[in-house]
């Protein structure tokens, strides 16, 4: 891994964008190496993080026997699971062997996808294992039995405490076990031996105490040595060898003191590999596996999402199987789900508190009428320019909400204020209307859209977080202007014509327009 790790970071070191990168090995796995790297001024790489993210993508992939997953760092993070790649979607289980069955193929699956980066999971089942498999009828003619096939292997390799030796102000746990250089090979278990005699399993494998603390037989006269002597008779007792035993480890001593057959293992036993977990994942109650995953240039994650949805279809996986988005993607997904409510909201107060004002169930609906303009402009706006609907977009369509129905109120105001205090025609008052408003409707849309063109730009550093948010605004602005100016005075007589049609339907007949009270905005 060291040497991997090496190879990237010498061809991440030839980027011009990158500044500094420094990597290591370790953290608690040691199959896996992280690398952080900086990255040159914005103004002097003249290129996004994601960008240079592409570039070195495609240089990375030459690079054999291991593979580099890279993402930008994250300044606020919706969700702080950590992954090797920025969006995660978790596949849970309630058996492991379905989920080892079916999680390589879902992410195989995904990784032909080309809406979708850097796919990869947290699966990591295919640790190395030796297993041991008895000839029991072979073991039973030698007179071995299984627990002393596996009192063997403990002693070997299980880190058994044999023994503890005392001193005047601590004491020392005695740990038996073969040489560090024996653990990594397998191999090692064709020269192990396993002791003939003593047909049974005693001391500590048969109380599970700690082998060195095997009561040994003493006379009177050591019990009731002095205490000057007493840490030396302890220190005899605990360390003697064989003396309650018959003389193998396994009755608890450290060294067999008597003539014994030894038989290899070899002889009652083979060994195979196998595959292993190196650790087995959880969320809640279920066994998991995370799929992580980066996007494209030019993909959004709304893309990403719905494809991954459509593979799990398509492949066909049961129904026992079951994936959720996580992090970020699952903030993204509730955000999304919240979206027309939050928009429905804005509109239900906006036609509350204009129809109080107005005293009227028909004219606020003309007012809410210049907003569907202002949703089609931002959302073209933002396809012209190649830019995703992001939250930062969702937040330009809201302002659109309260910035575009000032030019109707404006229009609609003056409007209903000429008909109730002149009494004037409602096509005559509307055509003042917009005669008279023309102007302050006119500077009041240019102060905000030019205040919002400097987002839309996108200069300096971070520029790229709030440019969907001026063009949106932008863009919405100048499609609400073009036709709300012609849209709304229609709508105004159409809507005026539906109230009189009502009343007649209800009998009541239409009133005469009789000059009243001016009305003004807020009584």
């Amino acid at each position: 891994m060291q040497q991997k790790l090496a190879q990237f970071i010498s061809i991440i070191k030839k980027d011009p964008a990158v500044e500094t990168v420094v990597g290591f090995t370790g953290g608690g796995q040691t199959n896996s190496g992280f690398m952080f790297m900086s990255l040159v001024p914005l103004n002097e790489r003249h290129v996004s993080a994601d960008g240079v993210i592409g570039r070195l993508r495609r240089e990375m992939a030459v690079v054999p026997g291991a593979t580099l997953f890279l993402q930008s760092v994250q300044d606020i993070r919706v969700g702080g699971r950590a992954s090797n790649a920025q969006y995660q979607y978790t596949l849970q289980s309630p058996t492991l062997e379905e989920l080892n069955e079916w999680a390589p193929k879902i992410a195989a699956a995904l990784q032909r996808e080309p809406n979708l980066a850097d796919v990869n999971s947290d699966q990591q089942n295919m640790g190395l294992e030796s297993n041991l498999v008895i000839d029991r009828d072979a073991a039973a003619r030698l007179g071995i039995t299984v627990s002393q096939i596996d009192n063997t292997l403990y002693d070997a390799f299980g880190q058994r405490q044999v023994s503890t030796i005392y001193v005047a102000r601590n004491q020392y746990h005695v740990i038996m076990e073969v040489a560090p250089r024996y653990w990594q090979n397998p191999e090692t278990l064709k020269d192990v031996y396993v002791s003939t005699s003593g047909g049974s399993v005693g001391g500590s494998q048969a109380t599970n105490a700690v082998a060195g603390t095997v009561a040994a037989t003493t006379t009177a006269k050591s019990t009731a040595a002095p205490p000057a002597n007493a840490q030396a008779a302890r220190n005899l007792a605990t360390n003697s060898i064989g003396a309650t035993g018959k003389g193998v480890a396994s009755t608890g001593s450290a060294v067999s003191t008597k003539q014994e057959a030894m038989i290899p293992l070899a002889a009652v036993a083979r060994f195979s590999q196998g595959a292993t977990p190196l650790a087995v994942n959880h969320q809640g109650l279920l066994v998991a596996n995370t799929i992580s995953f980066n996007l494209p240039p030019n993909v959004s994650l709304s893309t990403a999402i719905a494809t991954i949805e459509a593979t799990m279809n398509r492949i066909g996986v049961p129904a026992t199987i079951r994936g959720t988005f996580q992090g970020t993607a699952k903030a993204f997904q509730d955000s999304l789900s919240n979206q027309p409510f939050l928009i429905l909201a804005a509109l239900v107060t906006i036609y509350i508190v204009l129809g109080v004002l107005y005293e009227s169930y028909v004219h606020p609906l003309t007012i809410l009428s210049t907003l569907p303009s202002a949703g089609v402009g931002a959302l073209l706006a933002l396809m012209a320019f190649n830019t995703e609907f992001s939250i930062m977009s969702l937040i330009g369509v809201i302002l659109l909400i309260g910035i575009v129905k000032k030019n109707a109120i404006m229009m609609i105001d003056f409007a209903l204020d000429a008909e109730r205090r002149r009494g004037l025609s409602p096509l005559d008052a509307i055509r003042e209307a917009c005669l008279l408003r023309f102007r302050p409707i006119m500077m009041t849309t240019m102060a905000a859209m030019l205040g919002a063109l400097p987002l839309a730009v996108g200069l300096g550093e971070g520029g790229e977080l709030r440019q969907p948010l001026g063009i949106a605004i932008v863009g919405g602005l100048i499609l609400s202007q073009v036709l709300t100016l012609y849209s709304t005075p229609v709508i105004y007589l159409y809507l005026d014509r539906f109230r009189l049609w009502s009343q007649r339907l209800r009998g009541g007949g239409a009133a005469p327009h009789a000059p009243g009270p001016s009305l003004q905005p807020g009584e």
